[in-house]
This record gives C-alpha cells, sequence and structure tokens, in this order.
C-alpha cells in the first residue's frame, strides 16, 4: 500500500531495537526519510544499514532524553540533514527494574528515573519538535504508550503511571496543535518480545518463590494465555504497522486518540 509518505522526514525516538526499529524500517520501505535517535551508539551503524537496504536517506543520533541539551543537539543536526519534518514518533521509555506488586515494595526514589526518562524525556521531545512540525504542517506524533497506562499495571507501578501521563498528555497536545494541522495520536502495545518486556519478567523472577519461578517464555506463555484473547504475542511489526497508518495521510482525520494492538487485551466496554 502506498502511504504517500515518500520524502517525508520520520524522527524515531528509541530507533535503534523493538518496536521503534521496526518502525523505522517501514517508514523507509514507504519512501521517508528517517532520523533515528536513540541511547544506543550503535543507532549510527543501524541508520546506515536502513540506507543501504531501503535507498532513502538517513541518520543515527545518540541522544539522551534526560538532558535538554542532548535533545537540542539532535534536532539541530536532523534539521540540517533533512530541512524539514513532518513526522515524530516516540518509542523510548524504561521500566523501574523493580517488582511493583504490592506498590509499597517500591520507595518514592524508585520512581524518579521513569518519571525523567518516560514522562519528562518525552515533554522535552515535544517541546523541541513540536514547532518544526507545525512549521511543516500537516504532520504527525505517535506517542508509544502501552495497554499499562490504561489498565494500572500492578507489576510495575511507575513504568504503568508513567505510561498513564503519556495518553493524557497526547490528548493535550493533540487539542493544542489541531488547528495548526499537526495530528497527535498514541499507540498501545500489549504483549510484545522486547527487551523492555524481558526486564519485567526479570524483576518477577528475582522477586518470586524459588518454587514459582518461570523462565522468561513459560511466563510470557502463561501471560498470553490468561490476557491475550486473541491468544498470540504483538510483534514489533505489528506495533510498527499502526504507527506509521496514524501518520500517513490515510489518517488524515484521526488525532487524539489512543489506539491498541492488544490481541483483544483492552476492551472498553
Amino acid at each position: 500500500m502506498d502511504l504517500r509518505l515518500g520524502e517525508h522526514t520520520a524522527v524515531i525516538v528509541g530507533g535503534a531495537a523493538g518496536i521503534g526499529l521496526a518502525t523505522a524500517r517501514l517508514f523507509a520501505a514507504e519512501g521517508a526519510c528517517v532520523a533515528l535517535w536513540d541511547l544506543d551508539p550503535g543507532v549510527e551503524e543501524i541508520a546506515r544499514q536502513i540506507e543501504a537496504q531501503y535507498a532513502v536517506r538517513t541518520i543515527g543520533l545518540t541522544v539522551d532524553i534526560s538532558k535538554e541539551d542532548s535533545v537540542a543537539r539532535a534536532k539541530a543536526r536532523t534539521l540540517d540533514r533533512f530541512k524539514t519534518l513532518q513526522h515524530v514518533v516516540h518509542s523510548a521509555a524504561i521500566s523501574s527494574n523493580k517488582f511493583g506488586f504490592p506498590f509499597t515494595n517500591l520507595d518514592a526514589d524508585d520512581w524518579k528515573k521513569t518519571i525523567d526518562v518516560n514522562i519528562l524525556g518525552m515533554v522535552r521531545i515535544a517541546t523541541a519538535l513540536a514547532p518544526e512540525l507545525i512549521r511543516c504542517t500537516p504532520a504527525s506524533c505517535i506517542f508509544v504508550g502501552s495497554v499499562a497506562g490504561q489498565i494500572g499495571s500492578q507489576t510495575d507501578p511507575p513504568y504503568s503511571a508513567s505510561k498513564a501521563a503519556m495518553i493524557n498528555f497526547a490528548q493535550c497536545m493533540a487539542k493544542d496543535l489541531a488547528s495548526q494541522q499537526v495530528r497527535v495520536n498514541t499507540v498501545c502495545p500489549g504483549m510484545v518480545p522486547t527487551r523492555l518486556n524481558r526486564s519485567v519478567w526479570q524483576a518477577w523472577f528475582e522477586r518470586a518463590e524459588p518454587a514459582e519461578r518461570l523462565d522468561y517464555e513459560d511466563w510470557a506463555t502463561r501471560k498470553i494465555k490468561q490476557l491475550v484473547p486473541l491468544g498470540n504475542w504483538q510483534t514489533p511489526e505489528d506495533i510498527a504497522a499502526m504507527i506509521v497508518f496514524l501518520s500517513s495521510p490515510l489518517a488524515g482525520q484521526i488525532t487524539g486518540q489512543t489506539i491498541n494492538v492488544d490481541g483483544g487485551y483492552v476492551m472498553h466496554w
């Protein structure tokens, strides 16, 4: 399908792995130029590989979204390379790396890094890049949320709360920017086999009684059978397909929405 994204430019925050990388590849397959921002210094080589495979212009930049000056430098280098910016996908997030059930297992200090990266990092990205989206309208911004932000995941309350904040902030942005033809939506994955998902398992495993411990595959399989009506993992490519569609002109009347790609995990009655 031609999503009419040729020669557009997309910034993918968290673009070196998982959902972000799958999204960058799909944008490139549609003919868009892509800027991959990630804390992983390997992002530069990943960008070069995408450029060679899809014959589109790319850049890979090491960015720490917890630092405003790092975001500013990445913005400057991206605009120097591409001049315009029509799409932002924010897919960078961390867990607390602690098993949070009950929530009293965590001290207030255990929340700080998750909030700084997942909430304030999101705000830094939005504040830095919204003016460029306005300048290059029609444009779009997609936040990668989580079903945990809608149902309250007891496994990791800081992560869950940060994703709830993301959903709300995306709606604030959507209202603020609608008159300027910038659309803002949130895509919420369900069970996706990413490094972040594995970190949730690791935090559970370390707190579980020895007799109750399961390896990652068995733990995930049990969760999927219990929680996902379609009974399958969601892949990074499943999530990327929704992100890129929502970024395209085909979704030109969709803004302020939270769309789950979760196999039916969350159903709103």
